[in-house]
């Protein structure tokens, strides 16, 4: 399962960062290609990526420095993200807030569960995909419409509600769905 969910990540996170920076570069009438050669978050996927195809490897010796590095990225990101929330700006829009988490917290595992049985998948592959369909927004969404010049602290109130509704929706996909 943990290979299968590393092959999820490696390929849904790069298209998914392409496809947010795209409309945002659109609207903001600036060029797509300078916007994504700009992206921290996909110049980062891309820099691992190639790093990995010319066969470098972290030595040993730094291993753990960088895998702490790694797992506080996370709560640095919630806490940049709470940092930039404000509460209020949710009210400004509750219908697209709502009908974003919705989409995300029960129209996503209910996709996966979809596809799952449309294509066959084995019981590990389905509980790989419907944990992947039902894990909160990324923080790092945050960071990347702050950047782009828009609402920062409104996508920070939607990823710090999607932080919460993961918490439903996760036993929802793992145990009512699966």
């Amino acid at each position: 399962g943990l290979l299968m969910i590393a092959v999820l990540i490696g390929v849904c996170v790069p298209l998914f960062n392409v496809g947010a920076v795209w409309p945002m570069a659109r609207h903001a009438n600036k060029g797509f290609a300078r916007e994504l050669l700009r992206n921290p978050l996909i110049i980062g996927t891309a820099s691992g990526l190639i790093a990995n195809l010319l066969g470098f490897s972290i030595p040993v010796w730094l291993e753990p420095t960088v895998n702490r590095i790694g797992q506080a990225s996370l709560a640095l990101g919630l806490m940049a993200a709470g940092a930039g929330m404000q509460l209020g700006t949710l009210a400004q829009a509750k219908t697209l807030g709502v009908l974003v988490l919705g989409a995300k917290h029960l129209g996503m595992p209910l996709m996966a569960l979809g596809m799952a049985r449309l294509f066959h998948l084995d019981p590990t592959q389905t509980t790989v995909l419907l944990m992947f369909s039902a894990v909160p927004t990324a923080s790092s969404c945050y960071v990347l419409a702050a950047r782009m010049g828009y609402n920062g602290p409104y996508v920070a109130g939607l990823v710090t509600l999607s932080t919460l509704l993961g918490m439903v929706s996760l036993p929802f996909a793992l145990g009512v769905l699966n």
